[in-house]
């Protein structure tokens, strides 16, 4: 008779202790503050900590961790020993007692505390401790607008006060998935400014720094005082792994390379393409398919002569095959259809899925250039007009250079400018120069965000809302949602933002890309938790938190790489 499996993790085998995990990623490391979290490539959550965390002992088939949206639901305390609620717009945490930096200078192992959770939002949104102003990248944050106090009565206790009472709200506002909620060392900060240089590297998490090459590798070793222990295996302390190792390798190919030859352990944002050839020679690489969230747009200031006419936005779309790309630039790897505000299809109905739009408004992104030259007409450009782009170069270059001919057919002449990240986010998020369209990786459709984030993304004076659009309708969505009474009522909301969205073209809908996360069969407990990982916007802030429960079968490991 078999016997019964207790619990589901018992699959992934006993834990073993050692060795290391190699992760890869696209683009350098360029700044180890999250101070300057926005768009910026970190990997601060292998030594800094959050308040809360995923719930290590979801079973995946319930939740996977695979979206940017992690309910409250499926997140449990990390720093924090428990969350309250007295009333809807107060938010008291708890911290764990006796979590210490590591015995190194500035903090010399001193106790973390409340000081040192004040001391973060006070920094990051300039709201006291001797900081005025927040940081440029979070200053046009909508979400936080809303935080009028953070105080800490004790050690261990952190009060925050809201505007908006509205528990859910607070939940995903203070402990969502992005790089803004790790907690820096003060130590540090007050001591040289900031946390830019890699050797003041120091927090309560699971890994230390060791050594940082720009456009090479990051190497880590794991903290042998770190407080944590495994929830699935409570008397096990963590991390596993010896070393955690970060390789930069910005060509895909060149990546697919050396996870084929055992190299790395696991990867994420790699195309079918990457994930078919790899298919061919090493069939026992875990692959796992997820949405490529946000959907590619290119993006019109609609603020600005022409793209504060909707009629040339209109005309934009309607000149583009989107059936056509699908099929021939992707391969049939994708869906043929136009994305909106969230990733519907992808999040469970919440949204606005393509398969409800009324025929009428499936017209509007219908491939049709005599309509587009008719619109364009009559919003006063009978023989189109002359515009720019600004792009990154991390971005599909190919798919622009083939919506540019498009476009071109119709009389819309392009100059496109290539930035490197920074130099484009410095350009675009902080200088706001640009004047006409930008296109980059991560755009305002196809997300798969929480709702109440997601129907942020067009709220005027929104950081991310680089099209400055100004709708006074969307802008109403946003307290419509905080004020929802239940699911039901936040569903609608998010159901009409996206359907607003749609229906004032507000960017230009491309595609949503499917991509593969990679993993050896030797690394356990890897299912793609794609944006708690991995080096994103947004993406690392629990880095250390898999890491350091992942562990290496060795001798899986070894018997592998023997054969090859």
């Amino acid at each position: 008779m078999e016997k019964k499996t207790k619990n589901w993790w018992d699959k992934l085998g006993e834990p073993q202790y050692g060795d290391e995990m190699v992760i890869r990623v696209e683009r350098d490391i360029v700044n180890f503050d999250p101070y300057f979290t926005e768009g910026l490539t970190g990997i601060y959550g292998a030594w800094l900590e959050r308040l809360v965390c995923d719930d290590w002992t979801m079973d995946p088939a319930e939740w996977n961790y695979q979206l940017a949206w992690h309910p409250a639901k499926y997140q449990k305390g990390n720093l924090a020993e428990s969350l309250e609620f007295p009333d809807p717009a107060t938010h008291i945490v708890h911290l764990r007692k006796g979590i210490h930096y590591p015995n190194v200078p500035p903090s010399n192992g001193r106790e973390f505390t409340s000081e040192d959770v004040m001391f973060h939002y006070h920094r990051i949104y300039g709201l006291g401790g001797g900081f005025t102003k927040p940081s440029p990248y979070r200053d046009t944050d909508i979400r936080f607008k809303d935080l009028i106090s953070i105080d800490a009565p004790d050690k261990y206790t952190v009060v925050f006060k809201f505007k908006t009472p509205n528990p859910d709200f607070i939940m995903e506002t203070l402990h969502n998935v992005s790089l803004a909620q790790c907690l820096e060392n003060y130590d540090v900060v007050r001591k040289y400014g900031d946390m830019s240089d890699w050797h003041h590297a120091v927090g309560t998490g699971p890994f230390i720094l060791k050594n940082f090459v720009p456009g090479k590798y990051a190497s880590l070793e794991k903290n042998p005082e770190y407080w944590g222990y495994d929830e699935r295996h409570p008397q096990n302390q963590i991390p596993y792994i010896d070393k955690l190792k970060i390789v930069i390798i910005p060509d895909e190919m060149d990546a697919v390379e050396a996870m084929r030859t055992g190299k790395i352990d696991c990867m994420n944002q790699i195309s079918y393409k990457g994930a078919r050839e790899l298919k061919k020679t090493n069939p026992e690489i875990v692959q796992i398919r997820t949405p490529g969230a946000p959907a590619l747009s290119i993006q019109p200031r609609n603020d600005k002569p022409p793209y504060n006419d909707i009629r040339v936005r209109q005309a934009l779309q309607l000149a583009i095959d989107l059936p056509t790309i699908a099929n021939t630039h992707f391969e049939g790897s994708v869906d043929p259809e136009p994305s909106n505000l969230t990733a519907s299809k992808y999040m469970m109905n919440w949204g606005f899925a393509y398969t409800d739009w009324p025929q009428e408004l499936r017209d509007e992104y219908a491939y049709n250039p005599a309509k587009a030259k008719k619109l364009l007409a009559e919003a006063g450009y009978p023989h189109g007009f002359k515009t720019n782009v600004v792009a990154t170069a991390d971005a599909d270059l190919t798919l622009l250079k083939i919506v540019l001919a498009y476009w071109a057919a119709i009389g819309i002449e392009t100059e496109v400018r290539v930035l490197s990240v920074p130099d484009w986010i410095k350009y675009v998020e902080i200088e706001k120069k640009h004047d006409q369209l930008i296109y980059r990786p991560y755009g305002p459709f196809g997300h798969t965000y929480a709702p109440l984030r997601a129907i942020t993304r067009f709220q005027t004076g929104y950081s991310a809302n680089h099209m400055m659009v100004a709708d006074p309708v969307f802008d109403a969505f946003y307290p419509k949602a905080i004020a929802a009474k239940n699911e039901t009522e936040l569903r609608q909301v998010l159901r009409d933002a996206n359907e607003r969205v749609t229906r004032q073209h507000y960017a230009v809908s491309l595609l949503l890309p499917l991509q593969y996360s990679l993993c050896q069969p030797w690394l356990k407990g890897f299912h793609a938790q794609v944006h708690s990982i991995w080096m994103g916007s947004g993406g690392p802030s629990m880095l250390g938190f898999y890491a350091s429960r992942f562990f290496v079968d060795r001798k899986l490991k070894q018997s592998i790489l023997g054969k090859s």
